[in-house]
């Protein structure tokens, strides 16, 4: 089974433009990224997808995979599809650009199942959330699953989101 990760990255964030390129311990967090999800045995292959020549360059630079992708995407999830559209894979693996310190096991637990059980066609990490502040954090994704761990929705709001409205008198 031949099983691929695509890294989207781009320059032009909207919270944090540049931050695939930060300087984190002497190395740019899409190196970080990159040479942790090479650690999972599981890949064949791993590859950033930028629309940046930046992030390309610094890519090539480190020894890794790139491939250049349409500007015009609203998602790294777009980037992603543009990507796998050209491979030849029985799984594409989307690695966050933005998690330097993920672990090359937190990968493999998303990857197992796909692997193991053919009628999961999607899978996500999750893990319960221990401090209040992150549940108002819209940095930090909330997911609610069915009694079955699939999950149903995502929000970076509040889960339940309480609307307050306001009655004019």
């Amino acid at each position: 089974m031949k099983v691929i990760a695509i890294i989207p990255a781009r320059y032009e964030s909207v919270r944090f433009p540049g931050k695939s390129l930060v300087d984190i311990c002497g190395k740019p967090m899409i190196q970080h990224v990159y040479e942790r999800t090479s650690e999972v045995p599981l890949f064949e292959q791993v590859i950033v997808a930028t629309d940046d020549t930046r992030i390309e360059e610094v890519v090539l630079s480190f020894g890794g995979h790139v491939r250049m992708t349409s500007a015009e995407h609203k998602t790294g999830t777009d980037r992603l599809a543009e990507v796998a559209r050209t491979l030849d894979a029985d799984i594409i693996v989307n690695v966050q650009g933005d998690e330097p310190m993920i672990k090359p096991e937190m990968i493999e637990q998303v990857v197992h199942p796909l692997i193991e059980e053919p009628e999961v066609a999607i899978g996500t990490l999750k893990h319960k959330i221990e401090h209040p502040d992150d549940l108002f954090n819209p940095n930090i994704v909330k997911v609610i699953s069915d009694i079955s761990d699939r999950a149903m929705y995502f929000s970076r709001s509040p889960i339940p989101y309480i609307i307050r409205k306001r009655y004019a008198k």
